[in-house]
Parts: structure tokens; C-alpha cells; sequence
């Protein structure tokens, strides 16, 4: 089943396992040790992100490192950008606005 970026990221805990391991891989059990959780929930959230391509999977020896997917997350960003745009531009107004306004006073 392929699942929806949107909806993996809007969940806090998956937001969290994205930002721990955004600067070196880990295994599971290195996750889990950073949530007040079962490991089997922290599996799961990592199933959802593999399913979405978030994260990659590496198997070294024995253990399993769970790592960022780049590419994904440019997707997101692409995503986001156009409304970075659009809120940049209105600050942009609101302050043409506010300078006026304080000229006049």
C-alpha cells in the first residue's frame, strides 16, 4: 500500500524519527531508546515512512539502519515552497504598509 507523505509527517512521533535520524542512520532499538514507547509502535511508524520512501533501509550484518531519503524530503520542501513564496511576498506588502503608515504619523 503506498501511503501519502502529508499524512506520514503530520503524525509528531514520525516528525521525530525523521529528525533523529536526519544526521546518521540507526537501528530500530537506537530509535526506540528516544521515545516513551513499545518498539513495536516505534516499527511501525518506521513501516509507514518506508512505505512513503522517507526513509531507506540498510542492512549491515545483522541490524537494520533506518536513514533519510533525500529526495523525498525535496519533495516536501517543493511543496512548501510555494506558499513560503506567497506568505514572503504578503510580509513584504504588510511592511510597504506599516513603513507608510509610520511616515504618515
Amino acid at each position: 500500500m503506498r501511503r501519502d507523505i502529508f499524512q506520514a509527517i503530520a503524525d509528531p512521533t514520525r516528525r521525530a524519527i525523521i529528525t533523529l535520524i536526519a544526521l546518521q542512520a540507526m537501528t530500530p532499538n537506537a530509535i526506540a531508546e528516544n521515545f516513551h514507547t513499545t518498539r513495536q509502535a516505534v516499527s511501525k511508524h518506521l513501516r509507514i515512512l518506508t512505505e512513503c520512501e522517507l526513509v531507506k533501509q540498510e542492512q549491515r550484518g545483522r541490524e537494520i539502519y533506518y536513514s533519510l531519503e533525500i529526495n523525498k524530503m525535496k519533495e516536501i520542501d517543493q511543496w512548501i515552497e510555494q506558499f513560503r513564496k506567497i506568505w514572503e511576498s504578503r510580509f513584504q506588502q504588510l511592511d510597504q504598509v506599516l513603513s507608510t503608515l509610520k511616515k504618515q504619523k
